[in-house]
């Protein structure tokens, strides 16, 4: 109770100090557009960005405005490219003057305007829609003319705000929704809120005083339950809605206090390999780490440049370098603009301030171990644990992935596409055990690396635990208690041990087997296999080698199959990919004991 009534006295103060505000209001102000200007001129990493940002609004202007098309449910994408469109033209009109990308951004946003509506029954499509004309709107003001500041006005509040004064699920939301409709909404008040204040108080209020139900996941160590694909997603509106506030009301409103928020800003580099590919677990994409706006803003927020310069740097360098004849607009960060904004000078490589291993704990619990952050070729590895029925979760208790010489081996095949599913009728977001989301390839246990007894699915509500993790630097030891996911078997345990020189080895034990049963060990790779004896088989990938080997050498049988065609007519392809298994029956002693060892051939 206490909580929430300092969450409602901030948020009434907060729409109090807007009241004498004008334009820009969201994000920055002249001065800071102006000190971006000048920095664009010496700093070698803004030439590069600014050079990015105007080739694609370059490319924007000749494209017909966005046009109200659904993808089935969805408005999403429409609002997205708005988004992007609107961003890149109104940071490129800031930093150039040139009235061509100011007048491209009001067609855009005129077009945008006079939708019948933002798709509400989908909220995040109006959250996205909202953001960007907000934006646009805040950021060009003057350049914008009476007749059209009314039409765009009128948008955000009877499409955006209004629409979200109706409620929904998401107000109260404990994953992405609440982070990313709060935010959208937030910046729609801000930019509006000397229209109508009682609106813009009421939205950024319940904003403040629900944003902390998202933002309660990261708790404790600021572990994103939804994967790295929607941290990027969840964590970067969360820190829009934070921005927003902090330069408005020059207060957060003890938003960045929450457990495990400041924590966060470690996520993206502790679950990313060298590889330069994230621990890709729930619905997340398998292809590598982009840039986000995020990173650049807990830098500059809480002077950390080591955030920056594992990783970020390189990413947000290649993005700017990136180049296409013609608009891509799935090349686009919508955000760039933001990460220029957020931007802090790259003096160097800093030294990570986090340590080598490392356990989330929370919710969704995964463990990470390496043997370096400053070697390409070092060993990564991540296990997962938790239970299908998390937000976007997939059956996947014990899986890992595996990074060894700069190379990815051990492979998650990443999220099944929303759309194709949804399109033929079929329910993607069923948790029960006979939910057809589990038909579905990637999201069961067929397409992880992890155990499988007799070909059946996971239960898919039996949640898996961490009980067990030794850090010791470069050695390292982790238990997960599988027995849960398994209906047929007492006890199931994996252990994985990094030992110093970066060898791996991956120990299973199941126990209370029904005599019979056979247990499936299986690994998703992009290698191709070459010299297979009794227990062990050798892996080539990018001219190097792994060798995997076990300690019952004489009754292990090493095997491959093709696993990039589709299971089913609604699964996608997995190109390239294959499945390195073998498998046992379970002895009368009922129970089953697999030593797997990884070692880079160097």
């Amino acid at each position: 109770m206490r909580v929430a009534i300092v969450f409602f006295v901030a948020a009434c103060a907060a729409v109090h100090m807007l009241s004498a505000q004008g334009h820009p209001v969201l994000f920055a102000s002249d001065a800071d557009f102006t000190a971006l200007k000048e920095r664009c001129k010496t700093d070698e990493l803004l030439k590069l960005a600014h050079a990015r940002l105007v080739s694609d609004a370059e490319k924007i202007i000749p494209l017909t405005p966005s046009q109200r098309e659904m993808e089935g449910r969805r408005l999403l994408a429409v609002s997205r490219e708005v988004l992007s469109r609107a961003t890149t033209l109104s940071m490129a009109y800031r930093l150039s003057g040139d009235k061509r990308f100011a007048d491209r951004c009001v067609a855009e946003m005129k077009a945008a305007a006079s939708f019948k509506d933002w798709n509400p029954t989908h909220f995040l499509d109006v959250a996205e829609m909202t953001l960007a004309l907000a934006i646009g709107y805040d950021w060009l003001y003057p350049q914008i003319s009476p007749a059209d500041r009314k039409l765009i006005e009128e948008a955000i509040i009877s499409k955006g705000l209004l629409a979200g004064q109706k409620g929904g699920w998401w107000v109260t939301a404990h994953n992405n929704w609440g982070q990313v409709c709060h935010a959208g909404l937030v910046a729609g008040a801000l930019a509006t809120q000397s229209l109508n204040p009682k609106l813009a108080e009421s939205t950024i209020k319940r904003a403040i005083e629900n944003l902390p139900i998202s933002m309660a996941a990261l708790s404790p160590k600021g572990s994103y339950p939804e994967g790295p694909g929607y941290w990027v997603y969840g964590i970067e509106f969360n820190v829009i809605a934070i921005a927003l506030l902090e330069h408005a009301t020059k207060s957060d409103h003890g938003l960045i206090a929450r457990p495990g928020f400041k924590e966060t800003a470690d996520y993206p580099d502790i679950v990313t390999g060298p590889s330069g590919q994230s621990f890709n677990y729930a619905d997340a994409g398998s292809s590598a780490r982009g840039s986000t706006c995020a990173l650049w803003w807990f830098a500059k927020r809480f002077n950390r440049p080591d955030l920056i310069s594992y990783f970020e740097e390189d990413a947000f360098r290649a993005y700017c370098l990136q180049r296409s004849e013609k608009d891509n607009r799935r090349s686009r960060n919508r955000f760039f603009p933001l990460a220029m904004l957020w931007n802090i000078p790259v003096t160097g490589k800093e030294p990570k301030k986090t340590s080598l291993n490392w356990f989330s704990e929370g919710s969704t619990p995964i463990t990470i171990q390496r043997t370096s952050w400053n070697n390409e070729e070092a060993v990564f590895v991540g296990l997962k644990a938790g239970a299908a029925t998390s937000s976007h979760g997939h059956m996947d208790a014990g899986s890992f992935v595996y990074d060894a010489l700069g190379t990815r081996w051990a492979y998650d095949l990443g999220a099944e596409g929303y759309h194709g599913i949804e399109s033929r009728g079929m329910d993607l977001w069923g948790k029960a055990q006979d939910a057809q989301r589990w038909t579905i390839f990637r999201l069961n246990n067929r397409s992880h690396n992890c155990l499988s007894i007799d070909g059946e699915l996971h239960r898919a509500n039996g949640r898996a635990a961490v009980i067990g993790f030794q850090d010791n630097g470069k050695a390292s030891k982790v238990t997960l208690d599988l027995s849960p996911v398994f209906p047929k078997a007492k006890k199931v345990l994996r252990t994985g041990e990094m030992r110093a020189d970066g060898v791996y080895t991956l120990t299973d034990t199941l126990t209370g087997l029904k005599p019979g049963s056979r247990v499936r060990w299986q690994m998703m790779t992009k290698a191709v296999p070459g010299d297979i004896q009794k227990g062990s088989i050798l892996l080539s990938l990018d001219k190097k080698q792994l060798k995997l080997s076990t300690v019952q050498a004489a009754s292990i049988n090493w095997q491959v199959s093709d696993a990039s065609k589709p299971v089913n007519e609604w699964d996608s392809p997995n190109k390239d990919i294959r499945v390195v298994f073998f498998e046992q029956t379970a002895p009368a002693s009922s129970n089953l004991t697999f030593v797997v060892t990884f070692e880079p051939q160097r």
